[in-house]
């Protein structure tokens, strides 16, 4: 990724929803790598089942995710009051004072919700952010992570994975930022996760619908 100012038109191939064939084929390779997957319709179907596997009054850290704004989960979690929400008191602490207590508590809760940037045929899920702050949890810290991915976002290898990421993911979430805070986004982190070795600990939520970046 760069921090160029210039922000190109995210590549249209990239936007269409997989196959049903092709769905499967992303979700038996997940499997294969000990991660738990249900395909599901749409986000509605996502919310119910949210709720059904986080328990009350767990801590939950929502990952900074247009698919969990556009879906209404981030506010289920962060605005529900049925949960210990992390993102609403990461950004409400100090950042002067209590830059290690922020850091911990995202770090480390008892569940991790976000989306990825791109999920392969081949088994593979990344994820991609500008500060780093939302992939330690993801990578190992929560306890329990969940994924919700659309439809849109199955491709079939890594290469493709990455393509994604420059070619679409990357300028759509640039304009977003611009609109907000003026300036572009850019990829200083990536993560990829080929494998989960606690059985149980990764979930993957695959909907049959396109949503998010």
């Amino acid at each position: 990724m760069n921090d160029s100012q210039t922000i190109t038109a995210p590549s249209g191939e990239f936007a269409v929803p997989a196959t049903a064939d092709r769905l499967e084929r992303a979700a038996a390779a997940l499997r294969s790598g000990g991660f738990s997957v249900e395909i599901l319709a749409d986000v509605v179907a996502a919310r119910i089942r949210l709720k059904e596997l986080i328990p009350e009054g767990a801590t939950v850290f929502t990952g900074a995710s247009e698919t969990l704004r556009q879906s209404g989960i981030d506010d289920d979690i962060n605005a529900s009051g049925q949960y210990d929400a992390v993102r609403p008191r990461a950004l409400a602490a100090d950042r002067a004072t209590q830059a290690d207590e922020i850091r911990r508590m995202c770090a480390v809760p008892d569940y991790v919700v976000n989306s990825v940037a791109a999920v392969t045929e081949t088994g593979s899920l990344i994820l991609a952010s500008g500060t780093g702050s939302q992939l330690p949890a993801s990578a190992g810290g929560a306890a329990h992570a969940i994924w919700i991915v659309g439809a849109q976002k199955v491709v079939p290898d890594l290469d493709a994975a990455l393509r994604r990421v420059e070619e679409h993911s990357l300028p759509l979430e640039s304009a977003r930022t611009m609109a907000a805070y003026g300036s572009p986004s850019m990829v200083s982190r990536l993560l990829i996760l080929n494998r989960e070795l606690i059985p149980g600990r990764g979930t993957v939520l695959l909907l049959r619908e396109a949503i998010g970046f």
